[in-house]
């Protein structure tokens, strides 16, 4: 996924501003580029090669770029969007931010693009490094990626949420953590439990069973976490979908615009409805603040609201999205902080 820098250096094409140089100096410009763009000697090594001041050097590699004796060119691979993604980060203050296409024909209701979970694989892969603690949260986007992970270094993957449907765990956020496991040869540690209880008694009591509580000890050790983000509306958000009609209204007049992980925020970035968290197993948010990095990953129209409010809580350092939600993201109020950045808690300001 890292961009890759093709550098072209002639001394034939080269330009009529180039021309004015004479053949001598033109062949010493392109040996000199070819040393530092392609055999990647530093100017001192050139210097003494050919025998000038390293001085020497810089002004004729500068010379080289303004007459065109040297082209660079910055690509990368297509379905990525580096300039959406460059503006994002910096808009947002993200450790990282990766924009796809969208797909040529969204639909309206469609659900995360797949290809948001290749990517996000890929992005795993450069930011765990050995030893680090994985930890996944429930979501679509997340077991695509789970599924797409090809490397992981050496690794510990603990699952930081229960599941959407106890009945569904060999398909869902159990299979990608051992997925995950498999993949770096490390410890998994699944969440065999519903992500929401009827009540708050039952889920404490759920947070006690053994396997559940090893897990649990894990959380403030995960180095690195994956996350799904949800808008408040059917199909979109699977908390939403495991509510009855009259909870999805109560939580509606707190003003919730998206959910993660079961915690629900407004358009803000503040939570609301933080009851509904003693219901749900999952981590809570303090302990996702302090997790160094918190890839979450979410594309298309219909989340772009939501990933915005999820931004603006400060619980997420970085964004793997489509050009769809980026476009909303980099045209709708500006933050006024950079939230990633500082993980700063709008609740707290």
């Amino acid at each position: 996924m890292n961009s890759s820098e093709e550098i072209a250096v002639s001394g034939i094409s080269a330009g009529r501003s180039a021309m004015r140089m004479g053949p001598a100096e033109l062949v010493q410009a392109a040996a000199m580029a070819r040393r530092f763009y392609l055999e990647g000697k530093s100017k001192i090594q050139i210097a003494e090669e050919f025998g000038v001041s390293r001085f020497k050097v810089a002004r004729v590699l500068e010379t080289a770029l303004e007459r065109d004796l040297v082209r660079i060119e910055i690509r990368v691979p297509a379905e990525l969007d580096a300039e959406r993604s460059d503006a994002l980060r910096a808009r947002y203050g993200l450790r990282h931010a990766v924009v796809v296409e969208s797909p040529a024909e969204e639909q309206e209701d469609a659900p995360d693009p797949e290809n948001l979970g290749e990517v996000a694989a890929d992005l795993l892969g450069e930011l765990v490094n050995e030893g680090d603690v994985l930890g996944l949260a429930w979501g679509r986007s997340t077991i695509h990626m789970a599924a797409a992970l090809d490397r992981l270094p050496p690794c510990t993957v603990v699952q930081l949420t229960g599941v959407y449907d106890a009945g569904t765990a060999e398909r869902g956020s159990v299979e990608a953590v051992r997925r995950a496991a498999q993949v770096s040869g490390g410890e998994a540690h699944p969440i065999y439990a519903p992500m929401l209880l009827p009540d708050p008694a039952t889920a404490a009591a759920l947070r006690h069973q053994t396997g559940i509580a090893r897990a649990f000890e894990y959380f403030d050790k995960v180095t690195v976490a994956a996350v799904s983000i949800g808008s408040w509306e059917p199909g979109i958000s699977t908390v939403h979908d495991m509510l009855s009609d009259e909870e999805r209204a109560h939580y509606a007049s707190l003003g919730v615009a998206a959910e993660m992980s079961a915690h629900l925020f407004d358009s803000a970035g503040r939570r609301v409805g933080r009851d509904l968290g003693e219901r749900c197993i999952t981590v809570e948010a303090d302990r996702l603040r302090r997790i160094p990095e918190v890839v979450a990953i979410a594309g298309g129209q219909r989340k772009a609201a939501a990933i915005g409010a999820v931004l603006r809580s400060g619980l997420v350092t970085s964004l793997v999205t489509d050009t769809a939600a980026a476009d909303f993201l980099l045209t709708e109020s500006a933050p006024g902080s950079r939230p990633a950045l500082e993980r700063a808690d709008p609740d707290s300001v």
